[in-house]
């Protein structure tokens, strides 16, 4: 009687079938292993999307799970038209998830968030009302956030400085789900990797507007978490990776060629020393490193030089075969469509 009641409940407040077709918010969550939050989590995001007053879908993705989380997923979709469920055939790890998420959104605004109850779906009024500022990402800060300070709090908070400072987009809290931007900033983005808590860097590189409001965030109740310090290391080499893209993406030859120069200065260096031990202090190269050093120096230098030359082929080659631009337009204005 219980779950007839809410189904009656949930289909009364569904919005429209004409609504549900063409939403214009399109709420995504990631699940792996939430079962006894799932319910409870809908409840909420029911509650809030309906003082919204704007249609809405709710996207759960089923990242593989071996608890029950998809046979309460299947029974929350039947209970609720806005509900779409996408079920990945294995665990791929939530950045796989966030991507799945994204390409089944059919809304203009995107808002990603936790299915583990720690991100508030109350918050999403106002990042929506912030997004209206005219802004195009808008990120969740967690700015009075429930984990534990030595594994989760300070780890993170020293990761989301060095994420701004090397990315240039100065937020507090990169690991927040909780998020909402507008479609065209996730037009481009292809997420790979642990990449997902970059999302608002690519967008920025895009052009889009970002800012961070603080949210609501709530000690986990229910379940275990995912998340451990083994993931800051992964967080180190993508950190890396999009460093590498910002800069050198489109002039691999840059970085290469500079590696290749530095081999080739110590490749010299190194040889006119052993030379000149050799002339006046007459020691034979045998009798020094610096002849071997100066050789295998000259070599890495030449490998250095043609991995750049390899790398700019192959740039040209992604950009000229999709015909796709080294920039991104904001606005057309006097052209005919």
């Amino acid at each position: 009687m219980k779950i007839l009641d809410e189904q009656e409940t949930l289909k009364q407040h569904a919005l429209p079938e004409t609504a549900v077709a063409a939403p214009e918010i399109s709420v995504f969550l990631p699940v792996f292993n939430e079962e006894p939050n799932l319910r409870p989590l809908h409840a909420k995001l029911d509650e809030a999307l309906r003082k919204l007053g704007r249609s809405a879908e709710i996207v759960y993705v089923d990242d593989g799970s071996t608890d029950g989380s998809l046979k309460i997923l299947r029974e929350i979709a039947d209970m609720d038209p806005r509900v779409r469920v996408v079920a990945l055939r294995r665990n791929y790890g939530q950045t796989a998830a966030m991507a799945a998420g994204i390409d089944a959104a059919r809304g203009k605004v995107l808002i990603p968030m936790d299915a583990d109850l720690q991100n508030d779906p109350a918050d999403i009024e106002r990042l929506l009302e912030k997004l209206d500022e005219g802004y195009d990402v808008v990120s969740g800060w967690r700015k009075n956030r429930k984990d534990k300070m030595v594994t989760r709090k300070i780890p993170s908070m020293l990761a989301n400085r060095l994420i701004s400072w090397i990315g240039g987009v100065p937020l507090h809290d990169y690991g927040c789900s909780l998020k909402a931007y507008r479609r065209e900033s996730l037009q481009d983005v292809r997420l790979y990797g642990e990449m997902h808590r970059f999302i608002p860097i690519y967008a920025s590189w895009a052009g889009a507007r970002v800012t961070e409001i603080p949210v609501e965030h709530h000690a986990r109740t229910m379940g275990k978490s995912k998340y451990g310090l083994s993931r800051t290391l992964k967080v180190v080499f993508d950190l890396m990776t999009i460093k590498f893209m910002a800069s050198y993406q489109t002039k691999p030859i840059y970085v290469f060629g500079a590696f290749g120069m530095l081999a080739f200065a110590i490749s010299l260096l190194g040889g006119l020393y052993a030379v000149f031990l050799k002339i006046f202090h007459k020691a034979d190269f045998v009798q020094t490193p610096l002849p071997i050093l100066s050789i295998v120096m000259f070599a890495v230098g030449v490998q250095f030089l043609l991995m750049g030359l390899l790398a700019e082929m192959l740039v040209r080659t992604y950009h000229e075969s999709q015909a796709k631009a080294i920039y991104a337009v904001r606005e057309r204005l006097g052209f005919n469509e």
